[in-house]
C-alpha cells in the first residue's frame, strides 16, 4: 500500500502553500518531516481499508481548513496507478514562447563560433575593471526574456509535483532528462535496471525498464537524438537500448572483465562512447560496431568515476577515486586520445561528477567545470587555455564526504541576471548557488528527500527539476508559476 502513503503526502504537498504564508522555512520543514512520518508508518503494514479512510477524512479537513482546491484530484482506490502517485496539478505543460526561444539559444554553437565568442568576451574582459559584467550582444534581450527578475524568484520551486518510488530501497546514483525535451526522464539504479519515465500526458508514468544488467547500474546518457540511452554497470559491461520499446540493441563487455562506472557520449559524433572501468582505465568505444577505438585508452591513478566534454567534443576530462582530473585532448577525426593536463583537487578523494559548461552569456566569460569532490564543497573551475587546464573560482559549502554526489548548471543561464548552479548534498537537500554573489550564494534550498541526494537534473525550459537519492525516492519539482 505505499501508494496510500503517496496519496496522502500528495494531499499535504497540494495545501502546502497555505500554511505559514509568511514562514516558508516552515513549510519545507513540515513537508519533508510528513514524508519521513508517512513512509516509516507504510512499514508496518497498517489495513489497506484505514489507510484509505483516513485519506479521505484528512483532504476533507483541509478542505475545510483552507477551502477546496481549483482542481481536485480523485483519490479513489481504482485511480491509483502502481506507486506513482501526481503531487501538483495534472495538466499539460502549455507551450511557452519563451522557453521555445530558450531552447533555440541554448543549442549548441559551432565550433568556430565558440571560439570566437570565448575571443570576444576575453577581450572585453581585459578591457573592463575586475569584477566588472561583460556585455554581451543578447545582454538586454536576455534580460527581458527572463524578465529581469532575480536568481531567487526565477528558481522558486513551489513544491513536489510527483515521486517515482518503482525504485525503492536501492540507491537511483544518476537521472536525466532527455535532450531538449521537458516530459522524457530516465534513471538507472543500483537494483540492475534502468527506467524511462514520461510526465505527460498525466498522469506521469514509467514508460519502460530496460532490463538486462547483471549487477548494479552505475552511469547512462541518453543519445542526441534520444533514440538511444547507452549504460555502464558493475557486471562488467556497456549496453545499448532502444528508448521506444527498452530493447538491447548491443552489449559490450569490458575486455578486463572489471566494473564499468561511467559513460559519455562524444557530442559531436554520437557513435563514439567514453567508458570507464575500476581498473583506471578509459576507453573510447564504438557504439555502432561494439570495438574500441585504437589510440582511445589512457590510464587514471585510479577508478574512473566521472566523464564530461566541453561542448565543442575536443576536451575530454576525466576524475578519479585518488582525488585527480584528467584533460584530454579528443582527436575528432580518430577517435585517439592524448593525455594533456593532470590536476589533483585534494589526495584521496573521490571525483564524483564533472559538468562542463561554455558560458557565453551576459555575467560569465570563461568556459567552466562544475565539480564534486568529497572535500564538502562544490567546486568551480575556469578553463584557462585550449589544453582543458583548470583554474579554482569559487566553492560552496555543502554536506559530501563519501556519496558520488552530482551537479549541474542551470540550462537557460544566458537568459537569467546571474548564474545558478544546482546540487544534491548528503543531508537530504538540493541546494541552488548564484555562481556570481560574494555573500549568501544560496538561493533556494529543497527538502524532502529521506537520504542523501545523488543527482539533479533540469528539463530543458526549467519548469521541471528532478533529483534522485540513496533510498530510490525520485522527486520531481516544479517552478512556481508566476
Amino acid at each position: 500500500m505505499a501508494a496510500v502513503w503517496q496519496q496522502v503526502l500528495a494531499v499535504d504537498a497540494r495545501y502546502n502553500a497555505y500554511r505559514t504564508p509568511t514562514f516558508p522555512q516552515f513549510r519545507t520543514q513540515y513537508i519533508r518531516r510528513r514524508s519521513q512520518l508517512l513512509r516509516e508508518n507504510a512499514k508496518c503494514g497498517f489495513e489497506p481499508g484505514l489507510r484509505r479512510q483516513y485519506l479521505r477524512l484528512r483532504s476533507q479537513l483541509l478542505a475545510l481548513r483552507y477551502g477546496p482546491l481549483s482542481e481536485q484530484s480523485s483519490f479513489r482506490a481504482s485511480s491509483v496507478r502502481s506507486s506513482r502517485t501526481t503531487l501538483d496539478r495534472m495538466e499539460d505543460f502549455e507551450e511557452d514562447p519563451r522557453a521555445q526561444g530558450a531552447r533555440g539559444h541554448r543549442r549548441s554553437v559551432s565550433r568556430g563560433s565558440y571560439q570566437l565568442q570565448a575571443q570576444m568576451n576575453r577581450a572585453v574582459y581585459d578591457e573592463r575593471p575586475p569584477g566588472s559584467l561583460v556585455p554581451t550582444s543578447v545582454a538586454e534581450a536576455s534580460r527581458a526574456m527572463a524578465g529581469d527578475t532575480t536568481l531567487s524568484e526565477n528558481y522558486a520551486f513551489a513544491g513536489m509535483h510527483h515521486i517515482f518510488d518503482q525504485h525503492v530501497d536501492s540507491a537511483v546514483p544518476r537521472l536525466q532528462f532527455a535532450n531538449d525535451d521537458k516530459h522524457l526522464l530516465a534513471c538507472c539504479s543500483l537494483d540492475g535496471t534502468l527506467s524511462i519515465m514520461t510526465l505527460s500526458p498525466p498522469p506521469p508514468t514509467v514508460k519502460v525498464t530496460l532490463k538486462g544488467h547483471a549487477a548494479p547500474v552505475t552511469d547512462f546518457a541518453w543519445s542526441l537524438s534520444n533514440d538511444i540511452i547507452v549504460s555502464t554497470s558493475k557486471d562488467g559491461t556497456l549496453r545499448i537500448w532502444n528508448t521506444e520499446d527498452g530493447r538491447c540493441i548491443r552489449e559490450v563487455a569490458d575486455p578486463e572483465g572489471s566494473e564499468l562506472l561511467c559513460c559519455t557520449f562524444q557530442p559531436m559524433n554520437n557513435n563514439l562512447t567514453v567508458v570507464g572501468n575500476s581498473k583506471h582505465h578509459l576507453q573510447v568505444v564504438n557504439i555502432s560496431t561494439g570495438k574500441k577505438v585504437k589510440g582511445g585508452s589512457s590510464k587514471l591513478t585510479g577508478r574512473v568515476l566521472s566523464l564530461s566534454f566541453d561542448a565543442p567534443g575536443r576536451i575530454l576530462w576525466a576524475g578519479d577515486d585518488r582525488g585527480s582530473i584528467f584533460s584530454f585532448l579528443f582527436d575528432m577525426a580518430t577517435g585517439k586520445l592524448t593525455k594533456a593536463k593532470r590536476l589533483v583537487v585534494n589526495e584521496g578523494s573521490s571525483i564524483s561528477s564533472i559538468t562542463a559548461r561554455s558560458w557565453i552569456s551576459r555575467e560569465a566569460r570563461d568556459p567552466s567545470l562544475l565539480i564534486n569532490a568529497c572535500v564538502n564543497k562544490l567546486l568551480l573551475y575556469r578553463v584557462v587555455d585550449n589544453e582543458g587546464t583548470l583554474q579554482l573560482k569559487r566553492s560552496f559549502p555543502i554536506q559530501h564526504g563519501s556519496q558520488p554526489l552530482h551537479s549541474i548548471f542551470c540550462p537557460l543561464m544566458s537568459f537569467r541576471q546571474g548564474a545558478c548552479v544546482v546540487t544534491g548534498s548528503e543531508d537530504g537537500c538540493v541546494y541552488f548557488f548564484d555562481v556570481e554573489r560574494n555573500t549568501k550564494a544560496i538561493v533556494n534550498k529543497l527538502q524532502g528527500h529521506s537520504g542523501p541526494v545523488l543527482d539533479v537534473s533540469f528539463n530543458c525550459d526549467e519548469s521541471l527539476l528532478a533529483s534522485s537519492d540513496t533510498t530510490g525516492m525520485v522527486i520531481i519539482w516544479r517552478r512556481e508559476q508566476k
